[in-house]
C-alpha cells in the first residue's frame, strides 16, 4: 500500500521527516490528522518500533480514529502498541504504574469536575465561609490554574502576590481551601483532572529513574494541537523529549482559543527558542471550504500581530458571499436563522446534521431552540448534561469506584444511603466527625469500629456492616472478573435496579433505560478487551469514563439533529453549512476581551474557528437590541463583521418591522421605533428627520440632502446607544467611511457609517 500517494507536496514532505524537531503548522482544513497519522505509520514502516512512539491527542475520539487509520496501513498489531491518547489518559495510566510513589493507590479515583466542586463546597462550609463570597466554581478555577501552573498549596501560600489578589479578590482563605483539598484528595486516594499533568510533572521532577525510563521508551514523541497545550502540558513534553529531540507539534496558532483553560499561546509561537534547529512544515491548502469563505477568513485572521504567518488557500469553487443578517432582536434573530435553515434544507436536499448554529455563550442558544421546536425541527445541544452527569449512572459509578477504591469518600456519602438502608444524616456526621479527628478515610472507620469507636446506635453498625462488607465482596473480584459481569452484579445486588425498575413514571422509565444503557457500554467495552486477549476490568472502563471528554460522548442516535453549541465547542468539526449568530460589541467580541490586544487577538482568532467550520456556506447575524441579565440592551454590530473584507459579505436585512430608514452606508434598514412615535428606548422622537428615500442620501443640518460621502464635520446627529452628538471628523470613503462623533453622555466615539444607524437632526 504506497500510503504517500493520498498526500499533497506539503503534507509528504512533513510526513517524511524522521528525525530531529519538527513543527507543522496546518491551516482550517488542511489535513493535518493525516499528517500526524501517516508519520507515524512512515515512522514505523521505516523500522521505528511502535512500542517507542508517544502520540498525545486532546480527545479520546481524535486518538481512536487514528489509531484505526494507522491500523489499515500497517496492522492492528502493531497500531495497538502505540502510547497514544489523551495527556489525562496517557499520563493516568503512567501514574498509576507509579502511584506507589507518590503515596497513591494504584486505583486512585480521578474525580470529575462535579465531585471536585462538592469537596470544596464542604471544606468551604467547614471552614465557615460565605459560598456566595467563595463561590465553588471560582475558588476551582484558582486552584486548577494554581496546579496548571505547577503550583503547590505551599508555594501558593508563600507566593506573596497571589495571596495579595486573593486579598484584593475579597478571598483571603482560598490558600487554606487549597492546602485541605489537596489534603482531603490525598487521603480519599483521588486527583482530579488537573492533578494527572501536575502529579506527572512531580513524578518527573522527583524520581529521575522514572523520567529516564520513559525518556528511552519513547524516543519519538507527537503532539496534536499543540496551541492548546498549557505550560504543565509544555514541560512534560519537552523533559520526555530531551534526550532524543525527535518531537513532532502539530497546531495552528491561529485557532488557539483556550487561554481561559490555561493554554498557552507562546508554546507554539516560541517552539523555535527551545529547538532552534527545528524543521518547519505549513500546511496551507484548504480542503474544507469554499474561496469566499477561506479568503474572508483570510482577512480576518491578517490583522492579528502574534501570529506565525501563513497563506491558506484553496482549489474548490468560489462559493456564495457570506451572508451578513441585521434583526431588531433576538428572537427575531432566532425566526430569521432557523427559517433560513428550514429554506435551505428544502432547497438543497441537506440532513439536519448539516446545519450548526454556532454562539459565543451558552445562554444565547434559547431563541433558536424555541424557533426550532414550532417547526418541530429537530436538534442537540452540545455543553449540556452529558450522559455520565445524571444523577442514576453517577450513582451506580459512585458503586463501581468505590469497588475499585473504597478510600473515596465522595463516592461513599453519595450511596451509603443509596438505596435507602436508613443511615441518616446524623450517623454520617458523627463518622466524618470521627474520621476527621483521627485523621483518616471514612472507609476506615466504618469498616473497624474497634479501632475508631463512634457514638452511633447499633442498629446503625449494622445497616453499615453490612454495607461494607457488601463493597468488599466486590473489590475482591475486581481483577479477575470482566467489566461487565461485576457491574451487572453491583447494579442487580445494591437494588439500584430494582428501585428504578419500581418507579413506573416517565422519569423513572428514562432513568432505568439509563442504567440499561451504561450496562450495554460496559459490555461493549468487555468484549472489546476480551478481542485483545485481556480482561477489561471495573478498574480500566472506570479510566475511560474519568477521562471522556464532550467529543466522545456522542451518540449515533443524536447524529441527525441541528447542532447548536458554543463555538469553543465546534473546534475540531466541520459542517456544510455554518451560522454565527450575536456578532455584536460586548457579546462577540466579549466585553470581558477587551481589555487588552492579547486577548481581543483570541476573540478574533475564536470568530476566524467559527468561520472555518463552514464547508459550503457560512451566515452571520446580528440584532439591534437583545435581552441580557433581564434587561433590553441596545446593541452595535460587532467590529468583526467591519474587519471582513467586504468583497466577501453580502449585507441582509431581514427585519419584517422596516420603517423605510436608510442607514448612512445606503443600505435599507428597519426602523427602530417600538410603538408609534417612540425612540429606540421608549422616548417620544422630536426633532428628528428620517433619512432620506432616495438611495445614499442624507439630509443635512439645513434641510438640504446630499450624498453619503457629504456628511461634514460640524453636523448634529443622533446615535441610538450614545444619543445626540456632533461629527467631529471624517475619514475613507463609502462604503467604508468612518466619523469620530463627540457625544455629551459618553465622550468621543469613532462609528463605522454603514453600522452606526447616525441620523442628522436640527
Amino acid at each position: 500500500m504506497n500510503y504517500l500517494q493520498d498526500l499533497n507536496d506539503s503534507q509528504r514532505v512533513a510526513v517524511e521527516h524522521i528525525n530531529g524537531p519538527m513543527m507543522v503548522i496546518a491551516g482550517a482544513g488542511s489535513g493535518k490528522t493525516r499528517v500526524l497519522t501517516y508519520r507515524i505509520a512512515h515512522l514505523m514502516h521505516n523500522g521505528v518500533d511502535s512500542f517507542s512512539i508517544l502520540a498525545l491527542t486532546f480527545t479520546n475520539k481524535a486518538a481512536k480514529e487514528m489509531k484505526e487509520r494507522i491500523g489499515q496501513i500497517v496492522g492492528d498489531s502493531e497500531a495497538r502498541n502505540i502510547a497514544m491518547g489523551t495527556f489525562h489518559s496517557v499520563f493516568a495510566r503512567i501514574l498509576r504504574y507509579n502511584s506507589d510513589k507518590l503515596g497513591y493507590p494504584s486505583n486512585f479515583t480521578i474525580y470529575d469536575t462535579q465531585d471536585s466542586r462538592s469537596l470544596l463546597r464542604a471544606i468551604i462550609k467547614e471552614f465557615g465561609l460565605d459560598d456566595k463570597v467563595y463561590k465553588p466554581n471560582a475558588v476551582q478555577g484558582r486552584i486548577s490554574s494554581a496546579k496548571n501552573n505547577l503550583i503547590s498549596p505551599e508555594a501558593y501560600e508563600a507566593n506573596a502576590e497571589i495571596v495579595g489578589e486573593d486579598r484584593m479578590s475579597r478571598k483571603p482563605e482560598i490558600f487554606r481551601i487549597y492546602k485541605e483539598y489537596q489534603r482531603r484528595c490525598f487521603k480519599a486516594g483521588a486527583m482530579d483532572f488537573d492533578d494527572l499533568l501536575y502529579q506527572t510533572n512531580v513524578l518527573l521532577r522527583d524520581f529521575p529513574d522514572v523520567l529516564h525510563y520513559y525518556q528511552q521508551k519513547f524516543k519519538y514523541v507527537l503532539v496534536d494541537e499543540y496551541q492548546d497545550t498549557n505550560y504543565s502540558q509544555y514541560l512534560i513534553v519537552k523533559k520526555l523529549a530531551a534526550v532524543h529531540e525527535n518531537l513532532c507539534v502539530v497546531g495552528d496558532d491561529a485557532q488557539s482559543i483556550y487561554s481561559f483553560r490555561g493554554a498557552n499561546i507562546e508554546n507554539i509561537l516560541n517552539f523555535k527558542k527551545d529547538y532552534p534547529d527545528y524543521a518547519l512544515y505549513k500546511l496551507e491548502q484548504n480542503y474544507r471550504s469554499t474561496k469566499n469563505i477561506v479568503e474572508a477568513a483570510n482577512s480576518i485572521i491578517k490583522r492579528n500581530v502574534e501570529q506565525i504567518k501563513k497563506d491558506v488557500w484553496t482549489s474548490n469553487d468560489q462559493g456564495n458571499q457570506i451572508n451578513a443578517i441585521r434583526c431588531l432582536t433576538d428572537n427575531e434573530e432566532g425566526r430569521v436563522i432557523v427559517n433560513r435553515i428550514y429554506d435551505l434544507k428544502q432547497s438543497t436536499g441537506a440532513e439536519y446534521l448539516d446545519f450548526a448554529i454556532l454562539y459565543r455563550t451558552n445562554a444565547q442558544s434559547r431563541s433558536f431552540e424555541e424557533s426550532l421546536r414550532k417547526l418541530n425541527m429537530p436538534y442537540k445541544i452540545y455543553g449540556g448534561l452529558s450522559f455520565y452527569q445524571r444523577k442514576e449512572i453517577k450513582d451506580l459509578i459512585a458503586y463501581f469506584r468505590l469497588t475499585a477504591n473504597p478510600s473515596d469518600e465522595e463516592a461513599l456519602k453519595r450511596v451509603i444511603n443509596y438505596p435507602k438502608r436508613g443511615i441518616g444524616k446524623t450517623t454520617m456526621d458523627s463518622i466524618m466527625m470521627a474520621a476527621s479527628q483521627y485523621d483518616v478515610a471514612i472507609w476506615d472507620i466504618i469498616s473497624d469500629f474497634q479501632r475508631y469507636p463512634v457514638s452511633i446506635s447499633s442498629g446503625a453498625k449494622t445497616k453499615i456492616n453490612q454495607f461494607v462488607t457488601k463493597i468488599k465482596s466486590y473489590s475482591m473480584r475486581l481483577e479477575n472478573t470482566s467489566a461487565y459481569e461485576l457491574a451487572n452484579d453491583v447494579a442487580q445486588s445494591t437494588g439500584i435496579l430494582k428501585d428504578l425498575y419500581d418507579d413506573k413514571s416517565p422519569e423513572g422509565v428514562t432513568r432505568y433505560e439509563n442504567i440499561q444503557e451504561l450496562l450495554a457500554g460496559i459490555k461493549e467495552f468487555s468484549v472489546t478487551k476480551e478481542e485483545q486477549d485481556e480482561i477489561g476490568t471495573l478498574a480500566d472502563f472506570l479510566i475511560d469514563v474519568a477521562l471522556l471528554t464532550d467529543a466522545d460522548q456522542e451518540k449515533d442516535e443524536d447524529k441527525n439533529k441541528i447542532t447548536l453549541m458554543t463555538i469553543h465547542a465546534s473546534k475540531g468539526l466541520e459542517f456544510p453549512h455554518v451560522f454565527i449568530v450575536g456578532l455584536e460589541e460586548n457579546l462577540f467580541p466579549s466585553q470581558m476581551a477587551l481589555s487588552s490586544r492579547t486577548e481581543l487577538e483570541e476573540e478574533r482568532r475564536l470568530f476566524y474557528v467559527a468561520m472555518t467550520r463552514a464547508e459550503k456556506t457560512c451566515t452571520l447575524s446580528y440584532v439591534v437590541s437583545r435581552y441580557r441579565w433581564g434587561q433590553l440592551v441596545t446593541a452595535e454590530p460587532s467590529r468583526f463583521i467591519d474587519e471582513v473584507d467586504q468583497q466577501y459579505l453580502n449585507h441582509e436585512n431581514n427585519s419584517k418591522n422596516t420603517g423605510g430608514g436608510k442607514s448612512l452606508s445606503g443600505h435599507k434598514r428597519p426602523s427602530q421605533d417600538r410603538s408609534p412615535g417612540f425612540g429606540m428606548m421608549g422616548k417620544p422622537q422630536r426633532n428628528l428627520k428620517r433619512v432620506s428615500e432616495t438611495k445614499g442620501e442624507i439630509p443635512s443640518s439645513s434641510g438640504a440632502t446630499g450624498t453619503t460621502d457629504e456628511l461634514k464635520v460640524g453636523y448634529n446627529v443622533i446615535h441610538g446607544r450614545f444619543g445626540k452628538g456632533k461629527v467631529t471628523a471624517l475619514e475613507g470613503k463609502s462604503p467604508d467611511q468612518k466619523a469620530t462623533v463627540f457625544f455629551p453622555r459618553v465622550g468621543q466615539k469613532k462609528l463605522i457609517l454603514k453600522f452606526a444607524k447616525l441620523e442628522v437632526v436640527d
